[in-house]
């Protein structure tokens, strides 16, 4: 970039008025940095440490945001207590982690052997990969609606397109009605949406491997397969942690396309965490209940991907 002329330099100090340009003077470059970037941390501050602050407060009262002229009385950690010792709590932790691990598996499986085809350059892999990012582009509002269209057992094409394979009859199944077949709907829903999220990650990883390290290994007369797991999933191997770290805190988070999706249901079979965190937060309105769930969750996210990361820096440094 060309620097700027003397002409502009000197317009630009004649408009600065003289008060400021005193103090401007005597500051050092490290206070004009932190002059212009103090603004932006203090409302990031503001946006993320006080709603954690005011969560953590409500969590240890009997608050409801519909009542807020009741009394609000300290009930301790009653709350952590009940929720802890709730069944219901337990059997949405179940469900949350049916689903995290169903869609890690299938997204980290699918996601590299995707990567692993397009990283050979084949003709047309710029067109395919595009046509892969499609559904990561769209919104998860979007995608819960289109997914709930194709899973209607009598227009959508869900059905019949596993009839067409099977041989099923179309109309003996219900994917978002079924007890049994609406966690795998939504686990189906996730895997389709962001597998290509989890390709983009693996093939940087893929591409990141220097060409003469497979050189020096047809030399030494290594097979393909021998190459595959002496060398390339062994450097990929970050790239793949890092992926499941990603998709790991955001599905744990997972709410919009589950809640347009199934809302939960049929009764609880689809009712994850955040479901739960969102009835018993704007449904039920107990507001200091739902504070101490959103804490404990929090930390359970928080410390476990403290252990992660410690593990991923592990391997990179191996």
């Amino acid at each position: 970039m060309p620097s700027p002329t003397p002409g502009i330099v000197a317009r630009v100090a004649e408009a600065t008025p003289p008060a400021v340009a005193m103090r401007m003077r005597g500051l050092s470059d490290r206070a004009i940095a932190w002059l212009f970037v103090g603004p932006t941390m203090v409302l990031l501050l503001a946006i993320n440490i006080f709603p954690l602050i005011w969560t953590i407060k409500l969590s240890f009262t009997n608050y409801r945001a519909n009542r807020p002229n009741a009394n609000v009385l300290d009930v301790g950690i009653d709350n952590y207590v009940s929720v802890l010792t709730d069944p219901d709590i337990w059997l949405a932790m179940q469900a949350t982690a049916h689903f995290l691990f169903w869609t890690i598996f299938l997204q980290m499986t699918i996601g590299f052997a995707l990567a692993y085809l397009i990283d050979r350059k084949f003709r047309g892999h710029g067109f395919w990969t595009t046509m892969i990012l499609i559904p990561m582009m769209l919104s998860p509002a979007v995608v819960g609606n289109f997914w709930a269209f194709l899973y209607q057992p009598q227009i959508g094409l869900f059905n019949y397109a596993v009839s067409f394979l099977t041989g099923v009859p179309a109309s003996s199944f219900e994917m978002i009605g079924s007890v049994k077949l609406a966690p795998w709907a939504i686990i189906i829903v996730d895997t389709w949406m962001w597998t290509p999220y989890v390709m983009l990650i693996c093939l940087a990883g893929l591409r990141s491997i220097p060409d003469y390290i497979y050189e020096a290994a047809e030399v030494d007369r290594a097979s393909k397969w021998r190459q595959f797991w002496s060398i390339t999933l062994p450097m990929v191997l970050p790239f793949i942690m890092l992926a499941v770290l990603f998709r790991g805190i955001e599905n744990f988070k997972m709410f919009d396309m589950v809640n347009l999706l199934t809302s939960g249901g049929p009764g609880s079979a689809t009712e994850l965490a955040s479901i739960t965190l969102k009835r018993e937060a704007f449904e039920k309105w107990r507001t200091g209940y739902s504070s101490a769930f959103a804490i404990i969750l929090f930390v359970s996210v928080f410390g476990l991907a403290n252990i992660y990361v410690k593990a991923l820096n592990h391997v990179k440094n191996r």
